[in-house]
């Protein structure tokens, strides 16, 4: 019986779009070598063969026809991930779930930002965007003397220097197995860490401490994901902790981890 996967991609009038169908001839040769078929697919079209949403950048710009997709998802079709995972991740309000489930978290506050936010979060500098965001997308890096933006459904963050100084780390997980991990640092004074900004990253080992942090947060999903990446940073108190858990479209920087791709196609290949 052939194997059919739509590899979905950004909508089709999307910026994303051309960037994405360039990236998407390399996954697709990984999973012809393990006899699957895909096809690139915009998103918004999909839903009536198996799928996977590696490269469906572009949800949080248009998130409520991106929820209103995975709602309608046909129970008999997969979809990689799950679809009640991926809308349970697209909103970071998730972070709060994996704080009361036990699981070390940057500390955050939903809803529109306020200039108690820096006593509560005791800190002078905060970080602020979208509760739903990609890429550092409308981020802000805000001091006591800033006006804080009008952002109803926001998320405030402490502002953490580790990032600057250690950097952040990028744990990387295939059918709940660890692959491989990278460090992401910014450069030229920036705090983002993404490479359209001047971000760099490498290879790098994870230690113990990573290790339980990731793993708990996998744990304390509501469902097992096929594939994710785990984003911990230092806090202001000295310990790692979780600052994203990405199961939608992440960057798999499969540069730096030899066979990742294929074993990502083995394991859809045997989820098919």
């Amino acid at each position: 019986m052939p194997l059919n996967l739509d590899l979905l991609l950004p909508s089709a009038d999307s910026s994303y779009f051309a960037e994405a169908s360039d990236q998407a001839r390399t996954y697709i040769e990984a999973f012809a070598r393990v006899g699957v078929t895909a096809a690139p697919r915009p998103w918004p079209e999909a839903g009536d063969t198996p799928a996977i949403a590696l490269l469906a950048w572009g949800y949080h710009l248009e998130v409520d026809r991106w929820l209103a997709g995975l709602d309608r998802w046909p129970d008999d079709v997969p979809l990689f991930n799950p679809g009640a995972l991926m809308r349970w991740n697209t909103r970071k309000t998730y972070l709060a779930e994996l704080e009361r489930a036990g699981v070390p978290t940057v500390p955050t506050l939903f809803g529109p930002p306020h200039a108690g936010a820096f006593d509560q979060l005791g800190t002078d500098e905060l970080v602020v965007k979208p509760q739903v965001s990609a890429g550092s997308h409308l981020t802000l890096r805000m001091r006591r003397s800033d006006t804080l933006p009008d952002l109803a459904d926001a998320m405030t963050q402490p502002f953490l220097p580790a990032i600057q100084s250690e950097g952040e780390y990028s744990l990387f997980f295939i059918a709940g197995t660890p692959t491989h991990a990278i460090v992401k640092r910014p450069t030229g004074g920036d705090f983002r860490i993404q490479p359209q900004f001047g971000g760099r990253n490498e290879p790098w080992s994870p230690d113990g401490e990573a290790l339980k942090v990731a793993e708990a947060a996998l744990r304390a999903a509501p469902a097992e994901p096929l594939y994710a990446r785990i984003d911990l940073v230092r806090r202001l108190d000295g310990q790692l902790a979780l600052i994203e858990l990405e199961a939608i479209e992440p960057d798999l920087y499969f540069e730096h981890g030899p066979g990742v791709l294929d074993r990502l196609a083995e394991a859809v290949a045997r989820a098919l």
